[in-house]
């Protein structure tokens, strides 16, 4: 695996671990009654989102120009981080949603 994919691999970890942190810590925020917060941490998390779709979109125009893209155990890892975190963000606004319907009442 050459350093370009390791950069791409850990970029798309590390932005998408904070983008799960992020939705965490938006459901905590809710829990609590703290739906403004948790809104923010929700904004916060879509942006760390965006910045490791970005690194996998390099991968995608990369591979679509014909370079074929070398598979490792990294580059799993790191769409699998991607992936659970994208979840876990839908989950999360899910969550605040219903915190703030039982907040209403």
């Amino acid at each position: 695996m050459d350093e370009k994919m390791i950069e791409i691999s850990f970029g798309i970890i590390g932005f998408a671990g904070d983008a799960k942190g992020l939705a965490f810590e938006a459901i905590k925020e809710a829990k609590s009654g703290n739906i403004d917060k948790a809104r923010e941490c929700i904004e916060k998390s879509k942006e760390s989102i965006h910045k490791a779709h970005k690194f996998q979109t390099e991968l995608i125009q990369n591979e679509a120009n014909g370079n074929k893209t070398e598979i490792s155990v990294i580059l799993i890892h790191a769409q699998d981080h991607l992936m659970t975190a994208m979840n876990f963000q839908q989950l999360a606004e899910e969550f605040i949603d219903v915190y703030e319907r039982l907040e209403s009442k």
